[in-house]
């Protein structure tokens, strides 16, 4: 549930990064910060738990000046919902936000503080803090494989940037099972120039329509007037390039009350907009972007999702086997890849989730 947002360029980072933080707000958060680096004292850091109106207010009374930051919204997993747990953490002369899980952070805990190191926090994430700041200080010339050689020890998901003192203008961005983009601001004008990050298009529309979507084992070099992707070789490459076409008003809540209640009103729009140019009803079939279903094959389908999504599912499940007279399962996504499922050829398996990013959801895709 946890949001990112990151800015470099010509302008002050702190305004733009509560702004992009308020559109990740319908994600549901704790607490919440945001690292500037300052000209000649590094990366500094305000945080507070609860909404974002306490980030600003503290913004307003220990304004941080720069034009290179990153901001996060917290959604407590590991520790308390507190100000020592929120993001950024820093460490030396790094700075790190994280959305996702450390699944061996016991293991790396110990040992890095076997190694001397003095944790502030309950959290899983000061160990990427700690990691990166020992790599950079072996070899700092290159930050980007830093990051890299520091991920190499971690098992888990992330979606992480990182800011270092020694390097202004420069976020280091990465991730692995959790969404990330880097947003391509405006290049025409070299004095004007700037580059965003962050875990949802929401954040950036409306600064840019261009956007790069990291895939899993990436790790990207962000600059005002440029960025440069890497796979999980190290080897440098091209990411397609995406434009969004939709509004940001979209991802506002257009008067309503909370988003539960727009997204309820929003319910026919949404059907009818994901049915338009995909049904053709003159053949009695449906255009699935370019996607040859073999429904002949169909001999049963397990539907796997958390949730919301999983009550959708057993919708679907009375839907389809009154209309198609298929067989439908329904299955947790947490349980579905514990319980050793059977997934027999004429298997269609259907994954469901709000926000494409479902943790178990996306396992349970993976292990079917």
């Amino acid at each position: 549930m946890c949001g990112i947002i990151g800015y470099t360029g010509h302008r002050e980072a702190a305004p733009l990064l509560l702004d992009g933080l308020r559109r990740l707000e319908y994600r549901g958060y704790d607490s919440a910060g945001v690292a500037v680096l300052t000209e000649g004292g590094g990366a500094r850091v305000v945080r507070c738990e609860g909404k974002l109106g306490r980030l600003r207010d503290l913004l307003e009374r220990e304004p941080l000046v720069g034009q290179c930051g990153i901001g996060h919204t917290r959604w407590a997993t590991h520790g308390r919902p507190t100000e020592a747990n929120a993001h950024p953490h820093r460490q030396g002369k790094v700075a790190v936000i994280h959305n996702g899980i450390i699944e061996n952070h016991l293991e790396l805990r110990q040992r890095l503080e076997g190694l001397g190191c003095k944790f502030a926090s309950e959290t899983d994430t000061e160990i990427f803090a700690h990691l990166v700041d020992r790599e950079a200080s072996a070899d700092g010339r290159d930050f980007r494989a830093a990051v890299a050689r520091a991920l190499g020890q971690v098992r888990g998901t992330w979606a992480i940037c990182v800011l270092h003192d020694d390097h202004p203008g420069e976020i280091v961005a990465a991730r692995h099972n959790a969404p990330l983009l880097v947003g391509i601001g405006r290049q025409d004008d070299p004095t004007k120039a700037e580059m965003f990050v962050a875990s949802d298009v929401a954040a950036v529309l409306d600064h840019t329509r261009d956007v790069v979507d990291l895939e899993d084992g990436d790790t990207a070099i962000v600059r005002a007037d440029s960025y440069q992707v890497f796979d999980a070789e190290g080897r440098a490459i091209e990411r397609k390039v995406r434009h969004v076409d939709w509004s940001p008003v979209a991802a506002e809540k257009e008067g309503f009350k909370h988003f539960m209640l727009k997204e309820i009103h929003e319910q026919p729009r949404v059907i009818s907009d994901a049915l338009a140019g995909r049904l053709l009803p003159g053949q009695a079939d449906v255009r699935l972007d370019g996607f040859d279903l073999p429904v002949a094959e169909i001999k049963k389908i397990t539907m796997v999702a958390c949730g919301t999504s999983w009550h959708a599912a057993l919708c679907g499940k009375y839907m389809i086997e009154k209309l198609a007279k298929i067989p439908v399962e329904v299955d947790l996504a947490s349980e579905f890849r514990y319980r050793d499922p059977i997934i027999e050829p004429g298997t269609l398996v259907v994954a469901i989730s709000q926000s494409g990013e479902t943790a178990d959801t996306m396992a349970a895709l993976r292990e079917a």
